[in-house]
């Protein structure tokens, strides 16, 4: 059975997992995140190389961690940066990138070089914001102004391109997607009135707060809950679930109020303890690496794409709020991409409206850019600060003028 999760399998992603967090603990001088060596011990593992297991082998827990990704990402997420400028530039350098996006591959399909329009198309246009975070706030760059405009971009990067994906490429139809789309809206809606009746005290509120810690933990047990209802949805992880996890987030987020520090540092703890380095290895296990080997100039031109299409406007549409430097650190930023563009592939490929010649390439892309990019973003960090590497980079106050 396709969901049956082999132990012996999981055992070897656990070691993968592992062993990247204690390279990168013993090696604190590596150029690039730890999801890079998850993903490469994924490969070492997989079916093209040693054939420990196959990615089936852990597939279930794998969409677990997949909806971990967008659920942190999500929590992440402060709403009220789209009141501000930095959500509204986000907004507009992400349009501008879906009008160019559409423009290239337009010419690409009448060339005959791409033959999936619209996967390919959004794909140019997602940020990892997931994969990123890790990375951005162990080097101290989710603070001050140039965090604020991060995190919007890269939320916007990758909360709108799943949009799209849910209604226009969901293997449930359209109809069914938006009808999913209202069923998370009237989730959120629902999650809210039920804060307000915890604000207003009661045995339900003592319980809450008594339950919050100790062996109880009920705030992490009822979020993990919410989330493997969301999975659950379907036999299978479709990106309808992956959209309800990102939303989550960001609704969990308000819902628990004052207690927000306490519940990220469990989920982090749960997240980015076990699940998430378990999609990451499940990832490269899943990695076509004959059809990446055989398209390698697809995947140069996607590369150099992403880098065109997302990062491009960046530089344009933060001209007078960001100095030169951090433009390149948040057009970098918002070019890496990699957990939506597995995800969209995933269901083009299950569709038939991409091929796996396109989708490998596109996959291998995005790979190359969680590779280098955010390293790149780090070390301009470090440079700009005057720091030696390895050392945590400070970012501006906020409110305060380009340096």
């Amino acid at each position: 059975m396709d969901d049956v999760v082999s132990i012996d399998t999981l055992a070897a992603v656990a070691g993968v997992a592992l062993a990247a967090a204690v390279l990168v603990g013993l090696l604190p001088r590596l150029p690039f995140p730890q999801v890079v060596l998850l993903l490469a011990g994924g490969i070492l593992i997989g079916p093209d190389v040693l054939a420990v297991g196959t990615p089936a082998d852990v597939r279930v827990l794998a969409d677990v961690g997949l909806g971990f990704v967008f659920l942190l990402a999500g929590y992440e997420i402060d709403l009220r940066l789209f009141r501000e400028d930095a959500g509204r530039r986000a907004l507009v350098s992400w349009a501008v990138s879906l009008g160019l996006a559409a423009g290239v591959v337009a010419v690409l399909g009448a060339a005959g070089l791409v033959e999936a329009f619209l996967p390919v198309a959004l794909g140019l246009t997602t940020t990892a914001l997931g994969t990123l975070l890790p990375v951005l706030r162990e080097a101290g760059l989710l603070r001050g102004r140039l965090g604020r405009h991060l995190l919007a971009t890269g939320g916007v990067g990758e909360l709108l391109p799943v949009l799209v994906i849910a209604v226009f490429l969901g293997s449930q139809g359209r109809v069914t997607a938006l009808v999913s789309l209202v069923g998370v809206a009237a989730l959120a809606v629902v999650l809210g009135l039920l804060r307000l009746g915890v604000r207003e005290g009661g045995r339900l509120a003592a319980v809450v707060r008594a339950g919050q810690n100790e062996t109880a933990q009920i705030t992490l047990r009822a979020t993990i809950l919410l989330l493997l209802a969301l999975v659950a949805v379907t036999d299978r992880f479709h990106l309808d679930a992956v959209l309800g996890a990102f939303l989550a987030g960001v609704v969990l987020r308000r819902w628990v109020g004052t207690a927000a520090p306490v519940l990220e540092s469990k989920l982090d703890a749960v997240g980015h303890g076990f699940f998430v380095p378990l999609f990451f290895v499940y990832s490269g296990m899943s990695l076509d690496l004959r059809a990446v080997a055989g398209a390698p100039l697809l995947l140069a031109l996607f590369l150099v794409l992403m880098l065109a299409v997302r990062g491009g406007p960046v530089l344009v549409v933060y001209r007078g709020v960001l100095t030169w430097r951090e433009r390149c650190q948040t057009a970098l930023v918002s070019a890496t991409a990699l957990p939506v563009l597995v995800a969209l592939t995933e269901i083009a490929v299950r569709n038939g409206t991409m091929t796996s010649r396109d989708a490998a390439a596109l996959v291998g892309a995005g790979v190359v850019t969680v590779l280098v990019l955010p390293a790149v973003v780090v070390v301009l960090g470090r440079r700009a600060a005057g720091l030696p590497h390895g050392a945590p980079t400070p970012t501006t106050a906020p409110g305060s003028g380009p340096v």
